[in-house]
């Protein structure tokens, strides 16, 4: 019998997309970690019960108090006919937080909560020392300087297909040897449409993503752009870089993740099929490659890949984002709290 990995991990956002790919990642590569605890928000009980008999995490938190009791009823008895001990369950974002920082050096955490309800957890991971695998981007763009401040070298590990991009094209390079990098976006369901056009646009237009299978505020950010946005703050605070040294391009395709170019004129990029598994891999993994993990590209047919400006009067929301990062202080957490309340109020029939 194969001894279980020393390495622990806890999971927050368990039942969202990444969390979902997380653990198909974990079952595919058992020696990475094994999983002491998740994290959910507790919509989809089922969804919580499968994970629960897949994976024996020790540790259950339901960040939403309202749901605990039917989450608990539907993993305890699902444990009780499965044989097994149920997970020690706690509900509330209190709770969220304190599963985020029961780990230590050697074990990893990774932070797919969505929003910036987020940073909480984010802090306490970095004060445990356990390595931070971060998909919650809103932690860097509200968080900004106090997060980096509290991490330490190489404890943060992207996330994101463009920052991990980013950091995969410039491993060996010195941080004085970078001259700009460039952050590829698909440019959502409404590329090549002009503002009028967005008028009447509904949440089920917007959430119709050409690429990537996301949660709903995250396709709807990516709808209007503002996603693109905050991952230029979150590129800022990462690779510590100025607002202005941070480009966009739209790269419909979403093969080519995100680029380095260097000071003498070179352009290093990271390319491979949109698969969230390359991410979440590689921070998981890191600094080892994982065999196998996703498909590779194929070059054996004829395939074109374009790349176009932003058109920043349809979608003016990085302008709207670099300038936020410019001024400093709270305007990048009044940027990100707009949006959470723009896109909330949008999904839910109010505004357009």
């Amino acid at each position: 019998m194969t001894p279980a990995p020393a390495r622990r991990l806890v999971l927050l956002g368990a039942t969202g997309s990444i969390g979902a790919q997380t653990l198909d990642v974990l079952t595919r590569y058992p020696d990475i970690a094994r999983v002491h605890g998740l994290a959910v928000g507790g919509s989809r009980p089922r969804l919580v019960v499968e994970q629960v008999l897949a994976h024996r995490p020790e540790h259950l938190v339901v960040s939403e108090p309202e749901r605990a009791g039917a989450v608990s009823d539907a993993v305890g008895a699902a444990c009780r006919e499965a044989g097994i001990p149920a997970p020690r369950l706690e509900y509330g974002q209190a709770a969220v937080t304190e599963l985020a920082g029961s780990l230590g050096p050697g074990d990893v955490v990774l932070n797919a909560i969505t929003g910036s309800v987020g940073l909480l957890p984010t802090l306490a991971v970095l004060a445990s020392g356990a390595r931070l695998a971060l998909a919650n981007k809103e932690s860097l763009v509200v968080g900004g300087d106090l997060v980096t401040r509290e991490a330490a070298p190489g404890q943060i590990l992207p996330v994101d297909s463009e920052h991990t991009a980013i950091a995969q094209a410039l491993a060996g390079v010195r941080p004085e040897q970078v001259d700009h990098l460039v952050v590829t976006a698909s440019g959502g369901p409404f590329r090549g449409r002009t503002r009028d056009q967005l008028a009447d646009i509904d949440p089920e237009q917007a959430l119709a993503h050409p690429t990537w299978a996301m949660g709903p505020v995250i396709t709807t950010n990516s709808a209007t752009l503002v996603n693109k946005a905050l991952e230029v703050i979150e590129a800022c605070f990462l690779f510590d870089l100025p607002e202005d040294r941070v480009e966009v391009v739209v790269h419909p395709q979403s093969i080519v993740h995100s680029m380095a170019t260097l000071i003498d004129g070179s352009t290093i990029a990271q390319a491979s099929p949109p698969d969230m598994r390359h991410a979440i891999g590689w921070a998981l993994a890191h600094p080892e490659k994982l065999p196998g993990l996703a498909a590779a590209l194929d070059f054996s047919t004829a395939q074109s890949w374009t790349f176009e400006p932003v058109d920043e009067t349809t979608f003016p929301a990085i302008s709207l984002a670099r300038a936020a990062h410019r001024e400093g202080r709270g305007a990048m957490a009044a940027y990100n709290a707009a949006n959470e309340e723009a896109a909330a109020a949008f999904l839910a029939g109010r505004i357009r």
